[in-house]
């Protein structure tokens, strides 16, 4: 039995947490932050490899119990509102799970109240400075001061992961996409009746003259929506105060034929504009006791629509990977970690960027929207073969030592 360190009280470490429970460890979660982060993020989308995950966590019930389902997406021009092809968001489980849309917060409290219930640990205040190793074990120095001691420590903390340089001084930085994200929900009852313009479940994502964005409607009525503008260096707009920040969106969507212009005007609370980044590869995911889940190891575009559903399957396989491992075997259990996830995680990043690139060059040059996307999505629609399947239908058997696509 090891005493595990995990260092962020995210997703990814609260899932770790959960998966080294499971395997018949004692892990300890070390969050930097000083309070939970009930409350604090965007929504997400858990697709149905990361609900394969969470089954093999007995969370899968749990999980489908948070948001509502969202199987189906179809894609659009804005500027003559021309529909370009639908897709199922990953198809559904043998049981019908399919993929379901949720805050942030919504999947952060449920796995924090599991872990509570699984009697682990949850240290806050916590932020990693350095670690120190010995024969025996990793000791966790902290900015307070304070330290603790394990047989390993994960880093689940994040795309700025403090464990990565740790592991590897020389791995590189993540890499810039040069897309903003943003986004908001909006009540329901608000736009006029008759409006919205897409059934409950289905996403509408749509290549504007000047901005992709997505909406889709909840069984309650609610809009969900995101926007990715260009991010030029001529502007900032997280530095916008509220009114700036929606006069600013609702510009850039204000001359396509959708009700995008609508739902911003409509919408209060606008998420603050963010980056985004990924990682093609960093040298190495683990090094002696220590070890990288997560955004740490391989952050994904949003556009890859894999982030949390990624970070499970990380903990899934991380704890069995350790299952019923000695201290001696200790290298070897987390190198073969490395080995079974590194190229997924690094297939997974590599698509999320390509997913991302028609929404930046529709935003450069008109003609590509105009012109180069339909002939896209017509060649995508004529090839039967061209499946996601190895995306979408990966499993984790946890008492074997491979895992396969069903």
């Amino acid at each position: 039995m090891f005493n595990c360190m995990v260092i962020g009280a995210g997703i990814a470490g609260l899932s770790s947490g959960i998966a080294l429970h499971k395997a018949g460890h004692r892990p300890v979660i070390f969050e930097a932050y000083g309070v939970p982060s009930d409350g604090i993020g965007g929504f997400l989308t858990v697709a149905v490899n990361g609900f394969d995950a969470l089954d093999t966590l007995g969370l899968k019930g749990a999980a489908g119990r948070l948001g509502f389902s969202t199987p189906l997406m179809s894609m659009y021009l804005g500027s003559s509102g021309k529909h370009l092809i639908d897709f199922d968001y990953g198809g559904s489980l043998p049981d019908g799970t399919t993929a379901r849309t949720m805050t942030r917060s919504e999947l952060y409290a449920m796995l924090r109240e599991e872990a509570g219930r699984r009697g682990i640990g949850i240290v806050y205040g916590k932020r990693l400075t350095a670690v120190e190793e010995t024969p025996d074990g990793v000791s966790a120095v902290f900015h307070d001061g304070t330290t603790a001691h394990g047989d390993i420590l994960v880093g689940a903390d994040g795309l700025h992961s403090r464990v990565r340089t740790l592991i590897d001084p020389d791995s590189p930085e993540p890499r810039n996409i040069p897309l903003l994200n943003t986004g908001g929900i909006l009540p329901a009852g608000v736009l006029p009746p008759g409006l919205l313009d897409i059934e409950a479940g289905r996403m509408k994502m749509v290549f504007g003259k000047r901005c992709f964005y997505c909406y889709m409607q909840d069984p309650d009525g609610r809009i969900w929506w995101f926007a990715n503008p260009l991010q030029r260096s001529s502007e900032d707009p997280a530095t916008l105060d509220a009114g700036a920040r929606k006069a600013w969106l609702t510009n850039l969507v204000a001359g396509d034929r959708t009700i995008m212009a609508a739902i911003i005007t409509a919408t209060d609370d606008i998420i603050r504009p963010y980056t985004t980044s990924d990682f093609p590869s960093i040298p190495r995911w683990q090094r002696d006791r220590l070890v990288l889940v997560g955004d740490a190891a391989h952050a994904a575009s949003p556009s890859s629509g894999q982030g949390a559903s990624m970070a499970i399957e990380d903990a899934v396989t991380l704890g069995r990977s350790l299952q019923g491992q000695e201290q001696g075997s200790l290298p070897e259990a987390l190198a073969r970690y490395e080995n079974e996830r590194r190229s997924r995680a690094e297939s997974v990043v590599e698509w999320g960027r390509r997913n991302a690139a028609p929404k930046i060059r529709g935003q450069f040059k008109r003609v590509f929207e105009d012109l180069v996307l339909p002939a896209v999505f017509r060649g995508i629609a004529r090839r039967s073969e061209d499946t996601f399947d190895w995306v979408y239908r990966h499993h984790i058997q946890w008492d074997t030592a491979t895992s396969d696509i069903a």
